[in-house]
């Protein structure tokens, strides 16, 4: 059987989460036709975010996954974090509203109408979003694609409504009391909020060019120091760009060394740290400088 590539990974969720969302939203907005529930509407509207977010997402993917060219040397990668980042903002000006219906029906009470049938579709609503959520987590652990990533959240987010809405469902018609769904309404919009604010700041770190997280900094630099003509290492510095990193170093070696072997040793590490990272795009620049093995600064950045 042929594995499939990393790409066709992120673009096969992309697409299986579009077909989802239009379905989810199809459901839901039958289900709130029915009974009219606040917390239904919000997580329609929840839906809706998703499916645009995932439409979004396909846009990203279809640029960020292109080749580099003379005009963009280092790939299209960010295109995945500027997606994220426009979906953030759209997100929160959608929790936004979603608190003020909040507010309305708070002073404007109304009853729900029980309907088993918008109760079959909030539970099959949950099961196909369950579903898509595994797949996601599968494909983000084999890419670590921020695009795919994001839209996970919006599924776990919609997943969690979608278990809210048929708890505020269930009591709001046994007790007859519609704040609950109110309320269940509420928390759907207040953990948008909260969702944004994480898939902003990611989003934010890469177009802003931060480092690699401390652990894979720790493991770049084990790496480099572990080569036995490696003297020290300095000036080193990380970046990822959608799929990919980008490593910077300089590596201290015996001025008496032939420019060959100083090559050679650079590459060798380049080699050993993309066993790790493959994905990694190496840079490393090779210092001339006198060998004193007591020095303890050589095998510090």
């Amino acid at each position: 059987m042929q594995k499939i590539s990393d790409e066709n990974l992120v673009k096969l969720a992309t697409c299986s989460a579009i077909v989802v969302a239009s379905i989810l939203v199809a459901g839901k907005g039958y289900a709130w036709y029915l009974t009219s529930s606040l917390s239904i509407k919000a997580s329609l509207v929840d839906s809706l975010l998703d499916g645009f977010a995932s439409l979004l997402n396909f846009v990203a993917i279809y640029h960020a996954l292109r080749p580099a060219d003379n005009e963009h040397r280092f790939g299209h990668g960010k295109a995945e974090a500027l997606a994220s980042l426009g979906q953030s903002i759209f997100i929160a000006i959608s929790a936004a509203w979603l608190l003020r219906e909040v507010i309305w029906r708070l002073y404007n009470p109304e009853q729900l109408i029980f309907s088993p049938l918008a109760i079959i579709v909030m539970i099959s609503a949950s099961v196909l979003t369950f579903t898509l959520i595994l797949g996601q987590r599968y494909v983000i652990s084999k890419t670590q694609s921020l695009a795919v990533s994001s839209d996970s959240l919006h599924y776990q987010t919609d997943l969690m409504s979608d278990l809210g809405v048929l708890l505020s469902f269930y009591l709001s018609s046994y007790f007859t009391i519609s704040y609950f769904d109110t309320g269940v309404g509420a928390l759907i919009s207040v953990y948008l909020l909260y969702s944004t604010w994480i898939i902003a700041k990611k989003a934010l770190d890469i177009l802003m060019d931060r480092e690699l997280p401390d652990e894979i900094i720790e493991s770049i630099t084990k790496i480099a120091q572990s080569h036995h003509k490696v003297l020290g290492i300095h000036d080193l510095r990380t970046r990822s760009s959608g799929q990919n990193e980008f490593i910077q170093m300089h590596l201290d070696l015996d001025k008496d060394m032939s420019l060959y072997q100083a090559h050679s040793i650079a590459e060798e590490i380049a080699a050993e740290i993309n066993k790790v990272y493959p994905k990694a795009e190496v840079i490393i620049h090779q210092d001339p400088v006198p060998e004193d093995p007591e020095n303890p600064s050589h095998k510090s950045l």
